[in-house]
C-alpha cells in the first residue's frame, strides 16, 4: 500500500475480529513506531502490549467505573452515558492493546508518542489491521490501579493507549472538514 493510500483509508476501527495477532505481528509494528521522529534522538518511548483477554475486560470495566465515577476529562455527555453502559466495552473487544508511554514530564514526550503511534496505525492498515486510540482509558491507566495492572513505572506516563486487531468490517467513512488555511507572507 502507498503511503498516501495509508493515510486516507486509516480509521479508527471499532469491530474487531476475534483472532489476534501474532507476537512477530506486533513487533513488526512496534518497529514502525520506534521509526518517528524523536527530539535529540532521545527516545524516551516504552510499549506495553496486553493480549490477555481477561486483563483487557478487567482493565475495560476498571477505566469505565473510574471515567463515570471522577469524569476526568470535558467529555460530551452522550460518551459518559455510553461509559456507564454494561455492554460497551471500552477497547472494542481488540485482541491487543499497545499502550505507548514514556518518562513524565520528558520535553516533547507527549509529541513524540503521537508520531509513533501515528506511524503504528499507518503501518497496521497498511498491512490490513485496525486501530483506534483509546482516549476514554487513558486517565485510568495513569492511577496507581491502572499503573499496577500494566507494570508502568511512577516516574510514566501513559500517553497513547491504542487497540490493534484485524477489522471484522469495514469503517463507514468519516467527513472530514476543509483545511483552515492561513497564509501569511
Amino acid at each position: 500500500m502507498e503511503t498516501e493510500d495509508a493515510i486516507r483509508t486509516r480509521q479508527s476501527i471499532r469491530d474487531f475480529a476475534a483472532d489476534g495477532l501474532s507476537r512477530r505481528e506486533i513487533e513488526g509494528l512496534i518497529d514502525l513506531a520506534i521509526a518517528a521522529p524523536s527530539a535529540a534522538n532521545r527516545q524516551f518511548w516504552s510499549f506495553c502490549v496486553v493480549t490477555n483477554r481477561g486483563l483487557l475486560d478487567q482493565i475495560s470495566e476498571a477505566a469505565k467505573a473510574y471515567m463515570t465515577r471522577c469524569r476526568p476529562l470535558d467529555l460530551p455527555e452522550q460518551l459518559y452515558e455510553k461509559l456507564a453502559d454494561p455492554a460497551f466495552h471500552v477497547f472494542y473487544r481488540a485482541p491487543a492493546l499497545i499502550i505507548i508511554s514514556a518518562r513524565k514530564n520528558a520535553p516533547w514526550a507527549a509529541e513524540e508518542c503521537a508520531l509513533a503511534a501515528e506511524n503504528l496505525m499507518l503501518g497496521a492498515v497498511a498491512q490490513g489491521f485496525g486501530s483506534c486510540w483509546i482516549g476514554l482509558c487513558q486517565p485510568f491507566l495513569d492511577t496507581s490501579e491502572g499503573r499496577a495492572l500494566i507494570g508502568l513505572g511512577a516516574d510514566e506516563a501513559p500517553l497513547a493507549p491504542l487497540a490493534i486487531g484485524r477489522p471484522a468490517s469495514p469503517a463507514a467513512p468519516v467527513p472530514r472538514k476543509p483545511a483552515q488555511i492561513r497564509w501569511v507572507s
